[in-house]
């Protein structure tokens, strides 16, 4: 059912479940919950960081609530591609949960009994439900009382939307822009090979820009903004270079 590179000669996989057609499978033990442990106190300090006069319990209680709602961001995008998947006809072989997270499982990336117009739909699924996300927190927001626990929340909510749906519409392969930009090339006539040459050096360019982005960010001490923009710098450079393959 499942093939490499996911897994490997005795490796226990089960799967747990379906979701729009998809197999929902775990691997040993890397399903445990390790991100959103680390997400709870990491959330609970932002909280204590906003208000200080907040007590510990405050804290925790303003994280454990915060948390769902920034990681369902991601958990909903992988779900809103499996759902795209299933409207054309053409599901996804795989959703791993890996460390509590969703990860897409494709066995072929350049699956030709998948048409270029329904790898473009099934990467749309995504960004598409991030953006929404973000509008309708973005809503939510503007109306709770300035301060409140409900407009942090939104807040948290609008803040993570808005940057999954951004990051996600690079033309960084293996994120939802490479495939988008790779398939609408095929569209136009050119073949997966050529498509696939052009898309890294679309990443040149866009790795250059980032790194200057990333570079002025450091700079400015926005040391969160300039560290993610120079990681996307680099992934987006590998990736021109040829040191980094979609797998």
């Amino acid at each position: 059912m499942i093939k490499p590179p996911f897994v490997r000669p005795g490796d226990e996989v089960k799967v747990v479940g379906r979701v729009f057609d998809t197999p929902l499978v775990v691997k040993g033990k890397t399903w445990f919950p390790l991100v959103q442990l680390a997400a709870w106190p990491i959330l609970s300090w932002v909280a204590g960081r906003r208000k200080p006069e907040r007590s510990w319990g405050q804290r925790l209680a303003i994280g454990a609530v915060t948390m769902p709602v920034v990681l369902a961001a991601e958990w909903c995008h992988n779900l809103a591609h499996a759902a795209a998947a299933r409207w054309i006809g053409k599901p996804m072989d795989a959703i791993r949960i890996l460390w509590g997270m969703p990860v897409l499982i494709y066995y072929d990336i350049n699956d030709q009994g998948v048409s270029p117009r329904q790898h473009i739909l099934r990467a749309l699924g995504g960004p598409l439900f991030n953006t929404f996300a973000w509008v309708a927190a973005h809503l939510l927001k503007r109306g709770t009382r300035p301060g409140s626990t409900l407009g942090e929340v939104a807040e948290a909510a609008e803040k993570m939307n808005a940057f999954i749906a951004g990051v996600g519409l690079l033309p960084i392969p293996g994120i939802d822009g490479g495939p988008i930009l790779k398939w609408s090339l095929v569209e136009m006539g050119r073949t997966p090979a050529q498509a696939d040459l052009l898309v890294r050096r679309v990443n040149g360019v866009l790795g250059a820009g980032l790194a200057g982005a990333g570079a002025a960010a450091l700079k400015r001490k926005r040391w969160l903004e300039g560290g993610i923009l120079v990681l996307l710098a680099g992934t987006a450079l590998s990736i021109a270079s040829g040191l980094l393959k979609e797998q």
